[in-house]
């Protein structure tokens, strides 16, 4: 992985699966175990140091923990343990809009399309968008980013959010960004949504976007 970066982790714990220890003991538990990993994978290889301790007073950590995770409980007996290496340049051209319902699908479209041309070369495109509908303020950055943890090619479930995917990626495509930006025809390789239900005067939306390398890996156990 690109010394770069820093570590998402997304961890779906089954409802059946047995942890010693209490419930939030647990949840600390596996994220200590996730943070000495990160900490050794830094301090063993040749990677950058890219986390700070402070938004504001930048003081590195120097082993770039702590990794940023994110906990669901699902039904199952595994424990299953994404991660993605993702750095600043794709991370910091995420976009949120919370939308009254009456933008409808085509404000979603053109919102999503314009974030991309926005964002042009700084993802280091051909990218691939991970896109939030639904749930609320925070939820809905969860979704963009949850999106982003399917492989490419894996489609939404639901027909029509699969063909809104595939919708969505001709729309970027035809954007003309191309790869690093210098024109062509594959800006994107693909587009994943999550979806939420929501409140009937809202219709929130996140982008979430990752580089060509999309370094993600899944460990069930």
């Amino acid at each position: 992985m690109s010394g770069y970066r820093g570590f998402c982790f997304y961890v779906e714990i089954g409802e059946d699966v047995k942890i010693d220890g209490s419930g939030e003991e647990n949840l600390s538990k596996i994220s200590s175990a996730i943070n000495e990993a990160v900490r050794q994978a830094y301090k063993e290889a040749y990677l950058r140091k890219s986390i700070v301790k402070d938004p504001l007073r930048r003081v590195n950590t120097n082993d770039n923990t702590p990794a940023m995770i994110t906990f669901d409980i699902v039904k199952g007996d595994s424990l299953k343990v994404s991660f993605m290496a993702k750095g600043a340049g794709c991370e910091n051209m995420s976009a949120l809009k919370m939308f009254a319902p009456a933008v409808g699908v085509e404000g979603i479209k053109k919102f999503v399309v314009d974030t991309v041309i926005y964002a042009h070369a700084n993802p280091c495109p051909p990218i691939v968008v991970g896109i939030g509908i639904g749930g609320n303020f925070e939820k809905v950055a969860y979704l963009a980013k949850k999106a982003l943890f399917r492989h490419v090619g894996e489609r939404n479930p639901d027909p029509f959010y699969a063909n809104l995917e595939l919708e969505l990626l001709d729309l970027i495509n035809k954007t003309g960004v191309g790869p690093q930006g210098f024109g062509g025809i594959i800006t994107a390789l693909d587009v994943m949504i999550e979806v939420l239900p929501c409140h009937i005067a809202s219709l929130p939306v996140a982008i979430n976007i990752d580089c060509h390398a999309h370094r993600m890996r899944t460990v069930v156990f």
